[in-house]
């Protein structure tokens, strides 16, 4: 096939949608498909190529604007000309837009003209995160106009089957579950770093507890500070290690100095660092899916989380993770207590967490991409695409 991929992160961006996109690309060319990418300029790709683990997509940069509040992030302006002879020249069979934005509808239009099937991907909650930046009033207008747009295309993929359910409630109609994949060899424990663990004040047996993701409102860090504070009133040589950047990190470091602030990192570098670490918590209660949640427990930490998105797809409480009902910040403190006080569970959460993430490799995630897009291919214009593939876990 000939696959057109529209979004607005990609790496060198360290992001979940960026990572995704590019396990997507990479994942399809290894399969011997030809994939071409659309998405706003950034200097670091201003090569051509747009690299993808080992493999090389065909890279179409196009215009964009800083995205407020998020650093190195833009929004894609419309394209709609430069997609349209995208569509032609490079023969197009099928497409997928994961941003919803100008320059996502403008990709959805020139798609649907042509007469060539396009499927659109649910990977950032906007109308939840709306609220978060002082614009709480506008929740139910992005719903309204997310609704419009992804109910315009072939069909939408989310990634868990409790979003499923949420959207299809709302109105979303040809709904598929795809969820996210991790590379199990990348994020394993064999990666436990001692010279690291020496370097934050841990000895072998005081515990690291880890965050990974963006430094922002929305992700809720006001809990796992919480949380930590109640761990190192019952374990006082326990450190806080927090990897990624982003908006809150500034405020954050001079709120907490004790904290220690990795930065963010990618490949090996983040590998190391989660497998360094004993105890993960992740607060956030907006996320569509949450990678790190994966990546943790593939990388061998006891997993602490509210029973949403990720962890309620993947965590049985209490044998490879442990959850706290959403909305409840105390019952999420109480857990991260309980993991980092009782020995005896923390390893069985690790060992299961581990078992659980090598079920979910991202090699058979995309080969059910693949039949997605055959089927949707194959489906004549008049057909009902609802239904076809009810799930591609």
């Amino acid at each position: 096939m000939n696959i057109l991929l529209v979004t607005e992160t990609y790496p060198p961006e360290i992001n979940g949608v960026a990572r995704t996109l590019a396990q997507m690309a990479d994942g399809l060319a290894a399969l011997g498909h030809a994939i071409t990418l659309v998405c706003p300029a950034h200097a670091a790709r201003m090569g051509g190529g747009a690299t993808a683990g080992n493999m090389t997509v065909d890279l179409c940069q196009v215009r964009g604007l800083p995205l407020p509040g998020y650093a190195g992030l833009q929004i894609g302006l419309p394209a709609r000309r430069r997609i349209s002879d995208l569509l032609e020249r490079r023969q197009i069979d099928v497409a997928y837009i994961a941003t919803e934005g100008p320059l996502g509808h403008s990709a959805l239009r020139a798609c649907q003209r042509r007469g060539i099937p396009a499927l659109t991907g649910m990977h950032t909650n906007f109308h939840q995160y709306s609220a978060h930046y002082g614009a709480g009033i506008l929740g139910p207008l992005l719903l309204r106009y997310l609704r419009r747009f992804h109910n315009r295309a072939a069909g939408t993929l989310v990634p868990t089957r409790i979003l499923a359910d949420e959207l299809a409630d709302v109105g979303f109609a040809r709904l598929h579950t795809w969820p996210r994949g991790v590379h199990t060899e990348l994020f394993s424990p064999r990666r436990r770093d001692d010279a690291l663990r020496n370097a934050w004040g841990l000895r072998p047996d005081d515990i690291a507890v880890m965050y990974v993701g963006r430094l922002a409102p929305e992700k809720n860090l006001d809990t796992a500070f919480r949380a930590f504070a109640a761990i190192k009133s019952a374990r006082p040589s326990a450190r806080f290690i927090l990897v990624g950047g982003g908006p809150a990190e500034q405020s954050l470091r001079e709120a907490h100095p004790d904290a220690i602030f990795a930065g963010a990192k990618s490949g090996g570098e983040l590998a190391r660092h989660y497998a360094s670490g004993d105890l993960f918590l992740f607060p956030s209660e907006t996320e569509t899916f949450g990678n790190v949640t994966l990546e943790a427990m593939a990388s061998g930490l006891a997993v602490v989380a509210f029973d949403l998105a990720a962890a309620h797809e993947l965590i049985l409480h209490g044998h490879n993770g442990v959850l706290a009902a959403p909305g409840l910040p105390t019952a999420f403190i109480d857990q991260a207590v309980r993991c980092a006080t009782e020995p005896g569970l923390q390893r069985k959460l690790k060992r299961h967490a581990r078992e659980t993430a090598l079920q979910q490799d991202w090699p058979r995630l995309i080969v059910r991409l693949e039949q997605l897009f055959l089927a949707l291919i194959e489906a004549r214009p008049d057909d009902d695409f609802e239904g076809t593939v009810e799930s591609i876990e």
